[in-house]
């Protein structure tokens, strides 16, 4: 690692263990506004200074462990306090170390499963993350090169989007009113172009079709 140390950065697996509750229920904070807006998004996920999450501990009976909030640290040998983002490190996942040495998030996992990769300098909610220039100087020492300009834009703070979360929103309202199917009709044999005609109307109307046929009676 690169780094002399690594700043206390927490996610929602990281909250829900200093709080004693479900991640759900962090991911819920998020949405309220309990939690403010994400420190930093890094590979499409947020996450948060330490000290930003301890300023919501004593609203609404929210407590952090003091035994876990140890254990946490501890977790993290070479763990520093941050109180502004603009303190933070440029902070990278796997999918910005790919943009940044030209490759794919699933060659970044084979690296790192082969070890020719830098183990991460924090795992964060299930996903490793690096300081920038613990992946520089990795790529310095095994003759890879580097994109510049992906270099240029991460420390200029330049970052996609958070992923989204949750069900894609709903492109009609819940009262909007459904589609009513057309009711089912029998023909007979010589009634053969009224058939295809109804037929076509439904095909136009983007309908599927179901024939059972049915045995005149005598």
């Amino acid at each position: 690692m690169a780094q002399a140390g690594v700043p206390y950065l927490v996610g929602h697996a990281e909250i829900a263990f200093l709080f004693q509750v479900a991640r759900q229920t962090s991911q819920k904070w998020k949405t309220d506004g309990t939690l403010p807006r994400p420190d930093v998004v890094v590979s499409g996920n947020p996450y948060w200074l330490l000290t930003t999450v301890q300023r919501i501990e004593g609203s609404g009976g929210r407590k952090i462990s003091a035994e876990r909030l140890n254990a946490y640290k501890a977790s993290i040998a070479v763990g520093y306090e941050v109180d502004q983002v603009d303190q933070l490190p440029v902070i990278i996942g796997a999918q910005e170390t790919a943009r940044l040495l030209g490759t794919t998030p699933q060659t970044i996992a084979r690296w790192r499963s082969r070890h020719t990769l830098p183990e991460a300098d924090l795992t964060l909610s299930g996903s490793p993350l690096w300081v920038l220039e613990s992946i520089l100087a990795d790529a310095r020492n095994r003759d890879r090169s580097v994109d510049k300009q992906e270099v240029h834009r991460l420390r200029a703070g330049e970052r996609p989007p958070q992923k989204p979360r949750g069900h894609p929103p709903r492109t009609s309202s819940p009262g909007s009113p459904r589609m009513l199917l057309p009711q089912g009709r029998a023909f007979a044999r010589e009634e053969h172009h009224e058939a295809v005609k109804f037929l076509q109307e439904l095909f136009d109307a983007g309908h599927a079709v179901l024939i059972r046929p049915k045995r005149q009676a005598p």
